[in-house]
């Protein structure tokens, strides 16, 4: 008897499994707000020298603000104030023609600088001047964060395959809300990138751990349904972000408020049951009866609960209790499964490093940041609505391939467009986002389904841990256009083929069972 069996007979998608949904979407909403909160609290503000120094001569008292400026600061070339030099000393014949052109001295701020607060009460920028010399310092603490992200997912994966999936899920939650909010009391700089990258480490368990449940809990018919709400929580998130960034412009505040929702899902945790496929491959069998008759109660099929014996769950799994704890070295000591990892990982380091790179690329909205981030985040919706009907229509394999060949396809139009072409560019751009999120979406779900329940976790772990490389390298590749301005978008385009190439290999995984051991895919 499979475990499908089992699910069909109780409902594989009653309210017990919509509880498992609702309660994971709590946890996740948190997620897309971390990832992509240094849009916001490392922006950087209009900023000048601090000339208040100027208060200490007499004479200088009585001038206005903008004065002060005039004869302390030099200009560039579009009339703007310079962010990064001052006039070695006040040029006091810019008060009777500030237009005129000066050669004077000029040499860094002295004295600090001056930040606009009009848009942000308070950035990362602001508090400890990362700007000019330290511009560098700013663009790291993203980088920090993903750093955090890859090895947390190694990390996390090998826990919850060993220990798990609720009491890891429950680790991450509570690491990641104390590290998130411990980041907003940050006294220096070295302080928040180290906590930074914490959190990064931390919450990954939520992503891979939080999936992995939803498939494992969920009938053949739903796994599909389940894989798409599991990635709009991403999308809602991503557009909700939008609007708490907008009233929250302190960076303190705005981490403490994109990170209030993990208590709520620490306190639902308490209904969050173990997977049941985990505990019997584990040879848990008393707890997995337990959980399955809870299951059948919540779904109102407690006619089932009386054949739910030891014996029965113990045969859905062939060898019962595994004689061992699997680990990452499992992923390539059989050639079957060798094959899958290596497939696999290529396709989530294309799949991230499309996505991210087409997203870092996206000019022209001519918006604000807050609709940007508001407008990023609805271009999701009709792809991964499309998804669900893809997946049940074509399947799993053609739906990956054909939205990362589209990807691929609109990143190439995009190099032949005409730069003067900027709003046809910027639709394409936006059309191959879609693509590229529909891709997204589905390589989450097909993953799941490739890989057997004993190294499943392991297996999101390591194929995370390639997503995160792609997207590390999505903003370097993206520096490519000092070389050839359309250098980067023929790299992205390129790397999308690839991953269509690549994931044109892999098995169907449509009204199939999920595998359990290694061995049902060494039979494969």
């Amino acid at each position: 008897m499979k475990f499908e069996n089992i699910l069909a007979d109780i409902n594989g998608f009653g309210r017990f499994q919509k509880m498992i949904l609702v309660i994971t979407f709590i946890g996740r909403f948190t997620l897309p707000c971390h990832f992509m909160l240094n849009n916001f609290i490392a922006a950087v503000p209009s900023h000048h020298c601090d000339v208040s120094s100027l208060d200490e001569v007499f004479f200088l008292r009585n001038l206005s603000q903008a004065e002060r400026l005039s004869v302390s600061i030099p200009v560039k070339e579009d009339g703007s104030l310079n962010s990064c030099q001052m006039f070695a000393e006040p040029q006091y014949h810019l008060l009777l023609n500030s237009s005129s052109i000066t050669a004077a001295a000029v040499v860094p701020c002295q004295d600090g600088w001056v930040y606009d607060n009009t848009t942000f009460k308070s950035t990362l920028t602001s508090q400890w001047d990362l700007v000019c010399g330290s511009t560098g310092k700013n663009k790291a603490t993203a980088s920090i964060f993903f750093i955090g992200v890859m090895f947390g997912a190694i990390t996390f994966g090998s826990l919850s395959d060993r220990f798990g999936r609720r009491i890891v899920l429950l680790v991450s939650y509570v690491s990641g809300m104390l590290t998130a909010v411990a980041s907003s009391f940050s006294t220096s700089y070295v302080m928040f990138v180290v906590l930074r990258f914490f959190t990064g480490f931390c919450i990954t368990g939520i992503i891979i751990i939080s999936s992995v449940l939803n498939v494992e809990w969920v009938d053949i018919e739903h796994r599909k349904l389940v894989g798409v709400i599991d990635s709009l929580s991403w999308t809602f998130g991503s557009a909700v972000f939008a609007a708490i960034a907008y009233f929250v412009t302190d960076w303190r505040w705005l981490i403490v408020s994109v990170t209030s929702p993990l208590t709520l899902a620490i306190i639902t945790w308490r209904w969050m049951p173990e997977s049941a496929r985990w505990l019997i491959a584990n040879g848990k069998l008393a707890q997995a009866q337990m959980y399955l008759k809870e299951c059948a109660k919540m779904n109102g099929t407690t006619e089932m609960i009386d054949t739910f014996k030891t014996e029965t769950l113990s045969a859905t799994v062939v060898n019962g209790k595994r004689s061992r704890p699997y680990s990452y070295s499992d992923l390539i000591r059989t050639p079957n499964m060798r094959k899958l990892a290596l497939r696999t990982g290529i396709v989530w380091f294309c799949v991230a490093n499309a996505f991210y790179g087409i997203s870092f690329n996206i000019t022209g909205f001519g918006l604000n940041i807050y609709l940007t981030q508001f407008t990023y985040a609805l271009i999701e919706v009709p792809a991964k609505v499309s998804v669900y009907y893809l997946l049940k229509k074509i399947g799993r394999r053609r739906t990956e391939t054909g939205a990362l060949l589209m990807a691929g396809i609109c990143l190439g139009i995009n190099i032949l467009i005409p730069k003067r072409m900027s709003i046809m560019r910027t639709v394409v751009a936006i059309i191959g986002k879609g693509f590229s999120s529909a891709s997204f979406a589905t390589i989450i779900l097909y993953s799941s389904e490739l890989y057997p329940t004993v190294i499943r976790q392991n297996a999101i772990g390591y194929n995370s841990f390639m997503a995160r490389i792609g997207v590390a390298v999505a903003p370097l590749i993206l520096l490519l256009d000092e070389v050839w301005k359309d250098l980067p978008q023929l790299v992205l385009c390129v790397v999308a083929l690839l991953g269509a190439i690549v994931a044109s290999t892999l098995s169907e995984t449509r009204n199939r069972c999920l595998p359990e051991t290694i061995e049902d895919i060494e039979r494969q």
